[in-house]
């Protein structure tokens, strides 16, 4: 069983989710289907077939979530330090041609969200910016062709 890392933001996260979709929407579901059922004739019936379909992807999110969990490795990024990026840490580089600043934080797989300045760890920007320090440049493999960026800025917490 591999473990997964993550922080421990997104393992709150990851928590509560799981307990809405067991506390919330496993119950709105099981409603759902007992009404349509209530609607006589099932093989022809829309509403409980959309509502079976729901339960099936709900259980399927809660099994993932319970095995991501199960195999969460959380790590404490407000106990790190460091002069170099490791997972955790956020970092604002520079992209040398057009000299725009950006930051990201390194996280898990499944918490990333490149909108909200996360990246995961086995991004392509991130396996580039692990282990550097600030001042070095590090070349990324983009689908665009290679960027090169400047680490500015290393930072945890």
């Amino acid at each position: 069983m591999n473990k997964i890392p993550m922080t421990a933001e997104g393992f709150a996260a990851m928590e509560a989710e799981l307990k809405r979709l067991k506390q919330v929407e496993r119950p709105r579901i099981i409603e759902a289907i007992a009404e349509a059922r209530a609607h006589g004739d099932l093989s022809e019936n829309a509403e409980y077939h959309a509502a079976k379909e729901a339960q099936g992807m709900n259980e399927a999110r809660i099994a993932e979530l319970e095995d991501k969990i199960g195999r969460a490795d959380v790590i404490d990024t407000s106990k790190l330090a460091g002069d170099s990026v490791v997972f955790g840490a956020t970092v604002k580089i520079l992209d040398e041609e057009t000299e725009e600043e950006k930051v990201y934080r390194i996280v898990g797989d499944s918490e990333a969200d490149v909108k909200s300045g996360k990246v995961s760890i086995s991004s392509p920007v991130a396996r580039a910016l692990i282990g550097k320090k600030v001042g070095d440049a590090v070349e990324v493999a983009a689908p665009g062709g290679a960027r090169g960026y400047e680490i500015l800025e290393i930072s945890f917490g």
